[in-house]
């Protein structure tokens, strides 16, 4: 190959060097056996994924009310909070202890503090890094709506579904899905507000100004780099980024019509069905289009969609090609540093990696 290149360069010939093939998509079974269980290899109806501090994946193990904890070198499976039992009691105990109800979503704070948002306790719980105590950050346990600008433990959500927080480390976000509002909690001050959404049932204008502007049932968000917001709405069927800057709302995905349609072309002009989960990377968003049974890609760049895991019907595999592999309601989505895409394929009762997905 060299005196090849040394003839090449002698005869004035450039030589541009061929590059390797993209890798094919793979996706392959980290935990789970397509049956609900308790056991080491085992989950029940997962959902929200975090990384914690550790390189470990924690997630929701919804239907054993309990965050477990996936080691991802060893494969080891540990209980980090909830005692199985549903309810909600242990506040002030370990984690381990307490009873959890329908835990969907997860989130670490800069100090390791696990966020825990319990749809049906109609609360958020924290659980301390150092202690591994349990306490209620936000709700009383009661549904309803009230407590804005007062303590967050007074406050009042109604089905909350998913948090995030902020890059700077300072707000916790919570998708009050019931109250079709988006809540903020100040975690200096605890104080809790609405960040977005006026409690109506409306459909929410592409361009509007995110004061005043109706959500319909935001489900999941997820931030970018910049602080940017991208922001599912479940019964609205569309995805939208708040722009942190102006605080405007933009239409990104969907047409507001239930449906699955529309690869391969813009996606505000594809349907989605119920979207429930995102993940952003780099120039991709991630949807979890979940009763379309598929994970579909954004081009953010391009503006344009397509199904990178799924065949749009429920079931259980086969892997390891993603487009052949059937899902059944999927849920939860994170990308590892590497832009591998881990999804909790929730009623095959699966958590699934796919590598090199787009």
């Amino acid at each position: 190959m060299r005196r090849r290149t040394l003839l090449a360069a002698a005869l004035g010939i450039v030589v541009r060097p061929v590059a390797a093939p993209a890798a094919a998509p793979r996706v392959r079974t980290v935990l789970g056996t397509g049956t609900a269980g308790t056991g080491d290899g085992e989950v029940a109806n997962p959902y929200g994924l975090a990384f914690g501090a550790d390189g470990a994946l924690y997630f929701c193990d919804l239907d054993n009310q309990r965050i477990r904890r996936l080691d991802r070198r060893s494969g080891r499976v540990s209980t980090v909070a909830g005692s199985g039992a549903r309810g909600y009691a242990g506040d002030g105990g370990v984690a381990t202890a307490a009873a959890l109800n329908m835990p969907h979503e997860i989130v670490f704070d800069r100090a390791g503090h696990l966020y825990i948002v319990e749809r049906d306790n109609h609360v958020v719980r924290r659980v301390d890094a150092t202690t591994g105590v349990v306490t209620t950050a936000v709700g009383t346990g009661v549904a309803g709506f009230s407590g804005d600008g007062g303590p967050a433990a007074a406050a009042q959500l109604r089905q909350p579904h998913s948090v995030a927080i902020d890059p700077a480390g300072r707000l916790l976000l919570i998708c009050d899905i019931g109250n079709h509002r988006i809540r903020q909690l100040d975690l200096e001050t605890g104080v809790l507000s609405t960040w977005a959404g006026t409690g109506e049932r409306a459909p929410t204008p592409d361009g509007a100004v995110l004061a005043g502007t109706p959500l319909n049932g935001p489900r999941t968000l997820v931030f970018d780099r910049r602080g940017d917001v991208y922001l599912a709405l479940r019964e609205g069927n569309t995805i939208y980024r708040i722009d942190r800057r102006t605080r405007t709302l933009h239409h990104v995905a969907g047409t507001g019509q239930q449906g699955y349609s529309g690869d391969g072309g813009p996606a505000r002009a594809a349907t989605l069905a119920g979207p429930k989960g995102l993940a952003w990377h780099r120039d991709t968003l991630y949807i979890a289009d979940t009763e379309n049974h598929v994970i579909r890609a954004v081009d953010l760049r391009r503006g344009r969609i397509r199904t990178v895991l799924g065949t749009g019907r429920p079931g259980d595999g086969p892997e390891p090609n993603p487009r052949q592999c059937a899902l059944d309601r999927p849920h939860g989505l994170l990308v590892d540093a590497r832009g591998a895409l881990y999804v909790t394929d929730s009623e095959a009762h699966r958590i699934r990696l796919v590598t090199d997905p787009v």
